[in-house]
């Protein structure tokens, strides 16, 4: 049995709406490295040491098996739904069939409603989940907001119909929600973008918190086992930055450790994944002991290398320069 850590004893988040979750998830995506059963039964664990929050998505293909542990542990009486905080994202193929999309992840994770439902991209641009970075899609198309404001009024329509509890975007950039924020009539709760140590997104992250919009940080810990396909020879190993060894050395713990209680101690919600329940664990407790001090807080800061690693190159439309297209880093929206 794993160490059990009380989830009350783990602090909290509020929404806008006013709710609190956890300030804490777990991830579920490792279809590149683990098989949807390993990925299931590590919920499992999570679960029965204190995790409320798991991020999921329909485009991990594992939705239907990690559905099963959540229905053995409201069977079991391990946990009720009500206590469980499951996010969910609709994939770039299904952008024009939202609900449908919902309702099979609803089904698969056998949840009755999803609290809080992404728009995984603001794009339509589809792959198949595993593809080379190199693949192009010959459909691809840069963003629209009107494509993406069709998208998000089904989101809207969802929440009416209490399929879904919060809307949430993704890997969105400023330019991007300036053009769509007003057009909203239910706001966004929760913003997932990469963020981690060395790609720290200040600008992206202040722009949140000042639209009471929740950051929500994927690759908190950097990836270091991410697929080679999407490594690059200028990629920064945040965990191995010698800021970031001093520091773990300091507290007697692993630099993970270290890059999860800064997301914490920040303001955005890491959701670390693990199939090893030894490092899950280890991922909750941290959260509720042994904080970095501010000087600590400081000096990591200054680790930021603009060093993204999910640049997203499958998504790319024909006439497009290259993958920072995606990011409109000039300040602007990047069109044909």
């Amino acid at each position: 049995m794993a160490e059990m850590i009380q989830p009350a004893m783990v602090p909290k988040v509020k929404l806008y709406t006013g709710e609190e979750i956890p300030c804490v998830g777990m991830g579920t995506f490792g279809s590149d490295r683990f098989t949807p059963e390993q990925v299931s039964n590590a919920v499992a664990g999570a679960i029965r040491c204190g995790y409320r929050m798991f991020d999921c998505a329909a485009c991990y293909g594992n939705e239907d098996q990690i559905g099963e542990v959540f229905h053995a542990a409201f069977e079991e009486g391990v946990v009720e739904r009500k206590d469980l905080f499951i996010m969910t994202k609709v994939w770039n193929d299904m952008h024009e069939r939202v609900e449908e999309s919902c309702r099979k992840s609803i089904q698969d994770l056998q949840c009755d409603y999803i609290d809080l439902f992404f728009i995984h991209w603001p794009f339509p641009n589809y792959h198949a989940p595993g593809c080379d970075v190199d693949s192009r899609n010959p459909d691809s198309r840069p963003f629209s907001v009107e494509e993406f404001m069709n998208t998000y009024r089904q989101c809207e329509e969802l929440v009416r119909k209490g399929l879904i509890r919060h809307i949430g975007i993704s890997n969105m950039t400023i330019p991007k929600m300036e053009a769509v924020l007003p057009l909203m009539e239910i706001m966004p709760s929760a913003c997932e973008s990469e963020m981690h140590v060395c790609f720290q997104q200040k600008e992206i992250f202040d722009y949140l918190t000042e639209h009471k919009i929740q950051p929500i940080g994927f690759m908190p810990l950097g990836s270091p086992q991410r697929p080679e396909r999407d490594k690059c020879p200028e990629d920064v190993a945040d965990l191995q930055t010698p800021e970031m060894q001093e520091i773990a050395k300091a507290h007697g713990c692993h630099p993970a450790l270290i890059a999860l209680k800064w997301a914490h101690q920040r303001g955005q919600i890491p959701i670390p994944f693990s199939v090893h329940e030894a490092e899950y664990v280890s991922n909750l407790k941290a959260m509720i002991e042994d904080p970095l001090t501010e000087e600590e807080m400081q000096k990591i800061a200054t680790l930021e290398r603009n060093n993204r690693l999910v640049k997203g190159q499958v998504f790319l439309w024909e006439g497009a320069k290259d993958w920072h297209d995606l990011w409109d880093e000039e300040g602007k929206i990047v069109t044909l």
